[in-house]
């Protein structure tokens, strides 16, 4: 599955670790098999990133998508004029407003076509909200981008053996109970089958729905929302002709000798949807937002102000967001 056109990367944060791993993803797109990719401006952070990991990476400044195919031969193609200075660690207003241009840029090369993905690095987003970023995250800076409305952008997770996708996200615990309705958890699910059959390539894909309560919540004496609002739903997603299955319980859901048994899990709250793709693919997981009229996907880990620059920052997490982006890319245009 080859995709149309090239990926585009938004930088994120310079002062994190992205720049240095989409150098590093770069040196190794070869035995990676990573499909064509361009930067979104950031030709002075990433030469210093490439240079602080001890890589030899050539930059080739591009003025036109359509110059990335021959360039990625050669060198990381670089579009865009938007710069900043590199300072490992230290996040500052400049490199803020450049992560809020190279994230813009990408998204808008995305949505017109001129790139067959976006993949973004990672972002402070307290920093960015100081600068105008008014948006809770990339994923809804993405969504209103294309168009769509927040609560359509769906996060999946996924990882070498695992997908799961989070019902409720950025919300306390004690708010989860009440946020998780019949409505949501149709509407999610329905878009998550239809991104992946569409993007994944997985024509009636199996899913299993996760009880918010312990055992499931035994029949209403552990709680009733699986019961009475999880069970009816999943009822409902059957009726559609929809292979979904539970509510099962979340403590024995992620084993080994039942992860082969779905293509994705729909979990009820962050956590029990973060925690088994960390353990099992800390550094091989990634981020995708499904529900949207272009791809996206990202590293699922933050900008680790801590280790950059200090050559210590795996890659995996990003060159499988690159790959996944290129995969999900090819399914499409094999689609149209």
């Amino acid at each position: 599955m080859v995709p149309t056109a090239p990926l585009a990367i938004s930088i994120g944060d310079p002062a994190g670790v992205g720049p240095e791993l989409i150098a590093q993803a770069w040196c190794q797109r070869e035995a990676a098999g990573l499909a064509p990719f361009f930067a979104s401006g950031g030709a002075t952070v990433l030469a210093a990133a490439a240079k602080s990991r001890g890589l030899s990476m050539p930059l080739v400044t591009i003025t036109d998508a359509a110059e990335v195919m021959e360039a990625f031969r050669h060198g990381l193609p670089v579009l865009g004029e938007h710069d900043a200075e590199y300072h490992p660690g230290e996040p500052d207003t400049q490199g803020a407003l450049f992560a809020i241009a190279s994230l813009t840029h990408a998204a808008r090369w995305a949505v017109d076509g001129t790139a067959a993905a976006i993949v973004t690095g990672p972002i402070a987003k307290s920093h960015l909200a100081r600068q105008g970023f008014t948006q809770p995250g990339q994923t809804e800076f993405v969504a209103d981008a294309c168009g769509i409305a927040h609560h359509d952008a769906v996060m999946m997770l996924a990882g070498q053996s695992l997908r799961t996708v989070p019902l409720t996200v950025h919300a306390a615990l004690a708010d989860v109970p009440r946020l998780i309705t019949q409505d949501l958890i149709i509407r999610r699910v329905r878009i998550v089958a239809a991104s992946l059959e569409r993007d994944f390539g997985l024509e009636s894909p199996r899913i299993a729905i996760t009880g918010l309560n312990p055992h499931a919540g035994e029949d209403g004496r552990m709680g009733t929302e699986d019961r009475d609002v999880i069970a009816p739903a999943i009822a409902a997603l059957r009726a559609e002709g929809l292979t979904v299955s539970g509510p099962h319980p979340a403590d024995a859901l992620f084993a080994a000798h039942e992860r082969g048994k779905y293509d994705v899990a729909i979990c009820m709250y962050h956590d029990q949807a973060l925690i088994p793709i960390k353990t099992l693919d800390f550094d091989q997981g990634v981020n995708v937002t499904l529900g949207l009229p272009i791809i996206r996907t990202s590293p699922d880990h933050g900008t680790a102000f801590g280790i950059a620059g200090r050559g210590t920052a795996s890659a995996g997490a990003t060159i499988a967001a690159i790959r996944m982006a290129g995969a999900c890319a090819g399914h499409r245009a094999a689609r149209l």
